[in-house]
């Protein structure tokens, strides 16, 4: 009677849903951290996934105190979808040199009412991270303009300059 689901962000749930027996009973619940902050969690439904499985789902979300939203299973499910290729676009502006990575990350927090600017949240999530996402989508979708890898972005990486969790990312952390 067991549902199995996952909490990720980037990988696929009908890929892991096929490494059961019970696909009926296999789903995703994508909580944000800070967990106890964010109030929103993504319920993603699998072609396979029952409905009954997904609408219990829905309502273990509710009932510890979220506010639900369905998405089926596509890459980044509804917001790391959006996100993702947000912060990507970002890099590709300061690699260009259209504008600096202060002056990105200010205009972003003012002018969108964002609470973290795009280089900011990179080195929160992980620059590693980022990667390894940016990477995987990019090798489901490589004619995807929104998934093209970031020559900045690897170098970044290959230097171990991961964001907050090495002290320095975009930017140094003491």
């Amino acid at each position: 009677h067991t549902i199995f689901a996952s909490n990720t962000s980037s990988l696929q749930i009908t890929q892991m849903a096929n490494a059961t027996t019970r696909q009926d009973r296999f789903g995703g619940l994508h909580f944000f951290n800070p967990v106890p902050m964010m109030k929103l969690v993504e319920v993603i439904k699998t072609p396979m996934t029952s409905q009954k499985t997904f609408e219990s789902l829905v309502d273990f979300s509710k009932a510890v105190g979220k506010s639900p939203v369905s998405c089926k299973d596509t890459p980044g499910f509804i917001v790391n979808r959006l996100l993702v290729p947000y912060m990507m676009e970002a890099v590709r502006l300061f690699e260009r040199g259209d504008a600096s990575k202060e002056d990105i990350d200010v205009a972003m927090k003012l002018g969108a009412g964002y609470p973290m600017g795009p280089f900011e949240l990179l080195d929160y999530v992980g620059l590693d991270t980022s990667k390894y996402i940016i990477d995987g989508w990019h090798s489901l979708e490589p004619n995807n303009p929104l998934f093209a890898p970031s020559p900045l972005l690897n170098k970044l990486v290959e230097e171990k300059k991961l964001g907050k969790k090495t002290g320095e990312g975009f930017y140094k952390y003491k």
